[in-house]
């Protein structure tokens, strides 16, 4: 996962970090762990706000899985819908990952199949009760993807929200790097102690020095702010940005509980949320007269 700077505990009754998350009901977060009327108190429960953890599969160097920001991004959501009751949808990983399709493991799908999925998905969910979706990125690769998908909710009339939380894992009090922060990007010291956390018996650190995430430069010769979709390809070919040798716990920790707070406050906030709706109405009848819009 490519580092974010979008607005982005306990898991299955193992605390997180030592802390003891408030206590819950035997309702499980997890969409596919619920009986139909235990999903129906689910929803009651969630005031209808579910999220949807979006990862990918890709190559994260040579030490972390395939699906690293899958099993990130939804280690933080359930911890976060534990401590605010969501209802959490089943692994998703239907998203943007051409500049990896030179790498084994890497699965891309065709971008009308990415945009009309995804659409499919949240009018599912809608039509099941959750008519505030929460999608959680959990990798850069989306960045662009997925505010598209939120603007593009304005095409036609629903009667849900869709909102967008970004990686957000950063903050006051964080352990000083031991990399470069500016190339720390995809499977370097922050994504791969983030990873110590939520599953550390995928990650080899050891592995980590037998590639290299430097920054190749291949196209420094172009301007700033001139966009090519071959900018990472050029830059990291081996698709691993950073040192993720330089890994610790210490700094996963820090990661994992911030990025967990972050969600747990977005959950809290689209609850309280009454506008956006009636927001989203008001914008579809009057896109119907644009002439009668003072």
């Amino acid at each position: 996962m490519y580092k974010s700077l979008l607005f982005s505990s306990t898991v299955l009754g193992v605390s997180i970090l030592g802390a003891q998350a408030p206590t819950q009901s035997k309702l499980s977060v997890h969409w596919e762990e619920l009986s139909a009327a235990e999903f129906r108190d689910g929803i009651s429960r969630a005031q209808g706000t579910c999220l949807l953890p979006f990862g990918i599969l890709e190559k994260h160097g040579p030490h972390l899985p395939l699906g690293n920001d899958l099993l990130n991004v939804r280690y933080v959501a359930l911890n976060a819908a534990q401590q605010e009751y969501a209802i959490v949808f089943p692994e998703y990983y239907f998203g943007q990952i051409f500049e990896a399709k030179q790498q084994p493991g890497t699965v891309a799908y065709s971008a009308h199949l990415q945009l009309e999925l995804l659409q499919e998905t949240t009018d599912e969910m809608a039509r099941n009760g959750c008519k505030k979706i929460v999608i959680v990125n959990g990798h850069g690769g989306n960045n662009s993807l997925l505010p598209y998908f939120a603007q593009a909710q304005l095409e036609a009339p629903h009667d849900y929200v869709v909102y967008v939380a970004g990686i957000a894992r950063s903050g006051p009090g964080e352990p000083k790097h031991k990399s470069n922060p500016a190339t720390d990007m995809h499977a370097g010291e922050s994504e791969t102690s983030m990873s110590m956390i939520a599953r550390p018996d995928l990650v080899h650190l050891d592995r980590a020095t037998q590639e290299s995430g430097a920054d190749q430069a291949r196209l420094k010769g172009l301007p700033e702010g001139l966009y090519t979709g071959i900018w990472w390809y050029a830059r990291f070919p081996n698709h691993y940005a950073g040192e993720g040798a330089a890994a610790t716990r210490e700094l996963g920790e820090f990661e994992a509980k911030t990025w967990i707070n972050g969600i747990v406050q977005a959950i809290r906030s689209v609850k309280a949320d009454q506008e956006s709706l009636r927001l989203q109405n008001e914008f579809y009848e009057r896109s119907k007269h644009p002439l009668d819009t003072h």
